[in-house]
C-alpha cells in the first residue's frame, strides 16, 4: 500500500507545473483584452460563451437577492431558482467591488489549482514512488485526446469544416481545456476527486470521520453541480458491492460511509428534483437540454475523443486481468486502490451512458482513473514489451516523456485555435460598445421585470448585464427556443407586416426593442418607421425602443 507522504519538495514541482498552466491559459485571456478593438468590448469568455452567459445572468441576480428567477426566457416564473457557486462568486464581486470579469479569472486561477493539487493527491495516495505520481500528473494536467487527426483530415481534404468537431472540443475530460475555460467543471472535479479520496482514507484508517468530510464536500457539490452526485454517489456503492462478492464479507465501513455521504448531501439532490419537477419554466428548461446537441460518443469516438490515455488504460486493464487468469502474482488489481481504480474507470465510463441529456458531465473527472491506469502500464508493463523489440526497456524516463508528449498536440491545436478565433472580433466573444452602453442604460432606466426583444448573440448578454429579461438568451434556458430564434428572424426581416410584429410584441408582452448589428443581419427592418416603438436610447451602432401598444 502506498504510504501517501507528500514531501514539501513534491509540492514545490506541482506548484510550478499549475503556475505554468495558469500563466499559460490566462495568455488568450489578455490577448482578447489588448488587441485593438475599436467600437468593441471583450466580454471576458473565450468558449463556451452560450453557458457563460447563462452564469453571468445568474451572478448579476445574485447580487441583491438569494432566489433568483429565470431572465433568459420571458415566460413569468417565480424567484425560486438558487445555486451555491454563483451566489459565492456574486457575493465576492459585490464584496470586493471588482468587475465579473476579473472575478471569472479568479475563480478560473483557483478552481484550476485546487484541481491540479487534487490530482497528485490522489497519485499520491495510489502510487508510492515519486516518478509515476509525477507522470500521472503530468498527462493528467496536459493530455488530451485525438482530436488532432480531424484537423490533420480537413487541411488535407481541403475541407470547409473540421469533421466530428465534438472529438475535439468536448471539455469533460480534457484538464487542460477546463483550466482555459470551464472552471466550473474543475470546481466540480475537485469536490469529486476531494469525496472519493476522503473515503478511501477513512477505509485505509477505518475512521467513520473522513466520510462525514466527504459527505460534508459532496453537500457542497449538490448545490453546485447537482448531478455530480452519480459520481460520488454510484462508484464508491459499486466499489462496496465488488469488495462483498470477492471477500464475501459484508463492506461495513462503505455502508456505513455511503448512508452518511448520502444523507449529508442528499438536500442538494431533493431542491433540484423538485425545482424541475414541480415548477413549469424549470421542466421545460430541463427538457431542452439536448438542444445542445451534445451526448456521450460511441465507442470509436470516445477511443478519439480520450485517446491514447484510454487506450493504454486499456491495455493495463488487460494486463491485470491476464495476471488474475494465469494466477500470477502481484497485480494492480490485488490491492484494494488498485480495485477502486478499476471500478472507478468501469463504472465510470457506464456513468457517461445515462440516459439523461446530461450524460455527457459524467466524463468530468474520468480523466484521472484512465490516466492512473495509464500509469501502470507505461511504468509497469510496458518494459517487457519494449525489451522484446529493444526499444527503450532501462530507460523509463524517456518512455514516459514521449508519452506525455503523444497526449499534448489536441489541447495545442485549443490552444493555439484560441487566438485565431478571438482576432475575429466577432460575436460572441465581442460586443459592440454601443449595445453594452444599451444594456447599461436599461438597468438604469427600466423596470427590474422589463422584457427585451433582439437578435440571439446580444440577448445572451442581456441578462447578465442589464439585470432585465431577455426574449432569446440561451439553447435551454429560453423557454421554445428555436420557436422564438424563429420569431427574432421574421420580426426583424423586412417583408414582416407592422401587425405581425405588433403581435409578437403583444403575445410576449415585449417592454423594449434592440436594434443594433446582430438585429440588422436579420433583414431590413426600420424600427424608426413604426409607430408603436419610440425610440429611448440612441448611438452610432445601437438604438433602444420603448414598445407603446396604446399608439396609433
Amino acid at each position: 500500500m502506498a504510504s501517501f507522504k507528500i514531501e514539501r519538495w513534491e509540492w514545490k514541482f506541482v506548484i510550478g507545473v499549475a503556475a505554468a498552466i495558469l500563466i499559460l491559459t490566462t495568455i488568450p485571456y489578455v490577448f482578447a483584452a489588448e488587441i485593438p478593438h475599436p467600437g468593441k468590448q471583450f466580454m471576458g469568455f473565450i468558449l463556451n460563451v452560450s453557458d457563460h452567459t447563462q452564469y453571468l445572468a445568474w451572478y448579476k441576480g445574485f447580487e441583491t437577492q438569494f432566489l433568483i428567477p429565470n431572465n433568459q426566457t420571458s415566460e413569468p416564473n417565480p424567484e425560486i431558482f438558487f445555486n451555491l457557486l454563483w451566489w459565492v462568486l456574486s457575493r465576492f464581486g459585490k464584496l470586493t467591488g471588482l468587475d465579473y470579469r476579473m472575478v471569472y479569472q479568479i475563480f478560473r486561477w483557483l478552481s484550476g489549482a485546487a484541481f491540479l493539487g487534487m490530482v497528485y493527491a490522489m497519485a499520491a495516495y495510489f502510487f508510492e514512488d515519486v516518478f509515476r505520481r509525477r507522470f500521472a500528473f503530468l498527462v493528467t494536467a496536459l493530455g488530451s485526446g485525438l482530436g488532432w487527426v480531424w484537423v490533420v483530415w480537413k487541411y488535407v481534404f481541403n475541407l470547409q469544416e473540421v469533421p466530428f468537431p465534438l472529438d475535439i472540443y468536448v471539455s469533460e475530460g480534457n484538464t487542460f481545456l477546463c483550466i482555459m475555460a470551464y472552471p466550473h467543471f474543475m470546481q466540480a472535479a475537485s469536490f469529486i476527486l476531494a469525496v472519493m479520496l476522503l473515503l478511501l482514507i477513512g477505509e485505509r484508517q477505518g475512521r467513520l470521520r473522513y466520510a462525514v468530510w466527504a459527505g460534508v464536500v459532496a453537500f457542497f457539490l449538490g448545490w453546485t453541480h447537482t448531478y455530480d452526485l452519480f459520481l460520488v454517489w454510484t462508484i464508491p456503492v459499486v466499489y462496496g458491492g465488488v469488495k462483498f462478492l470477492l471477500e464475501r464479507k459484508f463492506p461495513t465501513y462503505w455502508f456505513r460511509a455511503m448512508l452518511v455521504v448520502g444523507l449529508v448531501s442528499v438536500p442538494g439532490a431533493i431542491y433540484s428534483v423538485l425545482l424541475t419537477r414541480l415548477n413549469p419554466i424549470w421542466e421545460a428548461v430541463l427538457a431542452q437540454f439536448d438542444n445542445a446537441g451534445v451526448f456521450t460518443p460511441g465507442l470509436l469516438h470516445m477511443l478519439i475523443l480520450m485517446g491514447i490515455p484510454l487506450m493504454l488504460a486499456l491495455a493495463a486493464l488487460g494486463f491485470e486481468l491476464a495476471r488474475l487468469v494465469r494466477h500470477q502474482p502481484g497485480g494492480f488489481l490485488r490491492s484494494d486502490s488498485g480495485l477502486f481504480v478499476v471500478v472507478w474507470f468501469c463504472v465510470g465510463w457506464l456513468l457517461t451512458y445515462l440516459p439523461a441529456d446530461f450524460q455527457i458531465h459524467m466524463l468530468n473527472s474520468w480523466q484521472v482513473p484512465i490516466v492512473l491506469l495509464m500509469t501502470v502500464f507505461v511504468v509497469n508493463d510496458s518494459g517487457p514489451l519494449l525489451s522484446k523489440i529493444g526499444l527503450l526497456a532501462k530507460k523509463r524516463w524517456l518512455v514516459a516523456l514521449l508519452a506525455v508528449a503523444m497526449v499534448i498536440p489536441t489541447n495545442l491545436y485549443l490552444f493555439t485555435w484560441r487566438f485565431l478565433d478571438l482576432s475575429r472580433l466577432d460575436y460572441p466573444y465581442y460586443l459592440y460598445q454601443d449595445e453594452v452602453a444599451a444594456m447599461t442604460w436599461l438597468e438604469d432606466n427600466s423596470p427590474a421585470d422589463s422584457i427585451v426583444f433582439s437578435a440571439y448573440d446580444p440577448g445572451a448578454y442581456i441578462p447578465g448585464i442589464s439585470g432585465r429579461v431577455a426574449f432569446l438568451s440561451h439553447w435551454a434556458q429560453t423557454v421554445d427556443f428555436y420557436g422564438k430564434r424563429a420569431l427574432a428572424e421574421e420580426f426583424y426581416a423586412a417583408e414582416t407586416s407592422d401587425a405581425r410584429r405588433q403581435q409578437i410584441l403583444e403575445q410576449y408582452q415585449i417592454d423594449y426593442v434592440l436594434h443594433g448589428p446582430a438585429e440588422r443581419a436579420l433583414g431590413g427592418f426600420q424600427p424608426q418607421e413604426t409607430p408603436i416603438l419610440r425610440p429611448v436610447f440612441s448611438s452610432a451602432e445601437v438604438n433602444l425602443y420603448a414598445v407603446e401598444l396604446d399608439s396609433p
